[in-house]
Parts: C-alpha cells; structure tokens; sequence
C-alpha cells in the first residue's frame, strides 16, 4: 500500500471535520466561520483571481471579499465536496512543488478549525517530520515584520533555526506543528515558550507574522 501525501490526508481530514462541525463552526481565522474558510480554500484551487484576492492586501480587498461571496453561494456541502475531490489537474508537473506549497497550507487550516472548536495538538511524528524543514527554509520570511530583535527557533529532537542580525535576540521553542501555527500568525493556538529580554520579546510581539 502507497501511503499518501500528508497534504492530501490532512485534506481529507478536514473535509471529514468541516461535515461534522457544519457550515457555522468558529475557525482561528478572524471573523471567518467554517463556511468561509471552505469558500477560501475552494477559490484558491479553482479561482484565478484567488492570488490577488488572497494576497493583495488593503487594495484587492474589494476583489477578496467579492471571490469570497462567489464561493459562499455555491453552499457548503457543493464546497466541501470540491475540495473532497482534490486539486484541479493541471498539465505539467513541477517536482517537490506540491508539498512546498499545500502542506503547510492544508495543516495551518485543518488546525484552524480543531484548535477553534476545542481539539489540542496531534500527536503525529510524520506531521512533525513534514513541517520542521518548511519551517526551517520559511522562518526568515515569516519572521520579516520582527523589527529590532533576532528570533532563534527550536523544536526539541528535530533542530534549531538561529537568530539573525544585531540586538536581542528571542527564543521560541516547540514543535514543529506549534511553530508552524505560530509562525502562520496563529499565537493564541500555538503551544511554544518564549523567552528573552524584554525588549525582544516587545519586538515579537508587536510584529505581524506570516506571509
């Protein structure tokens, strides 16, 4: 037996989540219910605008929330049954580009939805094995907006990510899923010990993090 791509097992675990906890169930993602987040992650598939409306910050708000409502009429079980179905087939192939770009994105939302609705951390080392690399290769990038202060990162049994430039530096320490959530901007949810001088955990804590 073939074991599947961690991304396309956490899809079907959240489609098997988004059934039972309905179209109204809270989600990590501010203001956003189950049914928004299955719309988002429908038009990020299929819609080819979903780039812009997703990423393009205070000027595509408009187009965001416009691709959003498309989505929405479509209705929740259409949604999830699309998402169910897997990715649209496209004709070529990048190799190690699939897991790049949908493991964390698939991991961050199906915890969106556990954590808001009373579930805690997965004890799964296969998780924990897939995510420690991205988050090793995607910290500087998600740690950007920290302003005057260095961020080390460490996920015991798995490795470290040193802090860089000048000033205090701070730690952050859990595993690898707790610092994926963290660093995807989801604090409140994201088990992990900080620690240092004031003034960096000041800097941390003031930054907006993720992409």
């Amino acid at each position: 037996m073939i074991d599947e791509p961690l991304d396309a097992t956490e899809r079907a675990e959240l489609c098997d989540l988004f059934v039972a906890s309905g179209p109204d169930a809270p989600t990590l993602c501010e203001g956003w219910t189950t049914l928004d987040l299955a719309a988002h992650l429908v038009i990020r598939e299929h819609d080819p605008r979903s780039g812009l409306a997703i990423r393009g910050g205070d000027r595509f708000a408009g187009l965001e929330r416009k691709v959003r409502d498309g989505g929405r009429a479509k209705g929740y079980a259409s949604l999830v049954e699309r998402l169910r179905s897997g990715p649209p087939a496209v004709p070529w192939r990048v190799p190690g580009l699939r897991p790049l770009l949908n493991t964390n994105e698939w991991f961050i939302h199906h915890e969106d939805v556990r954590r808001a609705n009373g579930q805690g951390p997965r004890d799964r080392p296969d998780i924990d094995a897939a995510l420690w690399p991205m988050v090793r290769r995607m910290a500087p990038m998600m740690l950007r907006r920290v302003k005057g202060a260095g961020v080390a990162l460490a996920a015991p049994g798995h490795g470290e990510v040193p802090a860089r430039g000048p000033g205090p530096s701070a730690r952050i320490e859990g595993g690898p899923q707790e610092l994926a959530l963290f660093l995807f901007g989801r604090r409140s949810a994201a088990q992990v010990e900080i620690s240092g001088p004031d003034d960096a955990l000041a800097a941390v804590d003031a930054a907006k993090l993720g992409i």
